[in-house]
């Protein structure tokens, strides 16, 4: 919604939707069978529409905003096809570089199931690696604020599912801590993590209601 508005404010807050899909939206053009070079194309065109025209007729309740732009893409690429020459071409539009390499709030993470072949489906695992990304990293700058650097990289296995291999015992070694005092910051990260997950997912809910439906999908999504 405040992207949707004509302010600083709201072009700051459009900016970071568009980074943050901008993953999910090239993997779903990517998956219908383009090349990797025609798929970054028309994914920065159509970032470049959104930015130049806004996201127009959103209101809250109507759809999620996952859903929102899935249907928003779908549009884009339909109209793509009937003017498939001049968007290889590239015509007079002038590309800005959305960064998908990995950065702040596009972590550069990659689909976990690359047989997995549906393109909504494919969207909407990005978009769940995109936001768990996003939400890592959240986490990370915070540890590192706080001068837990170490601690963050040593408990980091049990947000990722990696502990496997990886004893509380041996943790506490290397972090000079007892076994209980490792159980406890453990169980804090795995807080902080949740947390940032939801202050993620708010962004783009208008209720608790809903943000409980999205962490809900999103478990799904990635299980």
């Amino acid at each position: 919604m405040q992207a949707s508005e004509e302010s600083v404010e709201a072009r700051d807050a459009l900016g970071v939707l568009c980074e943050g899909y901008w993953n999910p939206v090239f993997e779903f053009v990517r998956r219908e069978g383009r090349s990797v070079e025609e798929s970054q194309e028309l994914t920065q065109e159509f970032f470049k529409r959104i930015l130049e025209g806004g996201l127009g007729n959103v209101r809250p309740g109507k759809s999620r905003f996952r859903s929102y732009l899935l249907g928003a893409v779908k549009h884009f690429l339909a109209d793509a096809k009937r003017d498939q020459a001049r968007i290889k071409r590239g015509g007079d539009v002038e590309i800005h570089s959305i960064d998908s390499s990995g950065s702040g709030t596009s972590p550069g993470l990659q689909i976990a199931d690359p047989a997995q072949t549906d393109p909504d489906a494919v969207f909407d695992r990005t978009w769940a690696l995109a936001l768990i990304g996003r939400g890592l990293l959240e986490v990370e700058i915070s540890y590192k604020k706080a001068g837990k650097a170490e601690q963050f990289d040593v408990l980091k296995p049990w947000l990722m599912g990696d502990s496997t291999d990886l004893s509380v015992a041996s943790a506490a070694t290397q972090l000079t801590l007892s076994s209980n005092a490792v159980t406890v910051a453990i169980h804090r990260l795995r807080k902080r993590f949740r947390n940032a997950i939801q202050e993620e997912l708010s962004v783009t809910v208008t209720n608790p209601e809903e943000l409980d439906e999205e962490l809900s999908y999103l478990i799904k999504v990635l299980s």
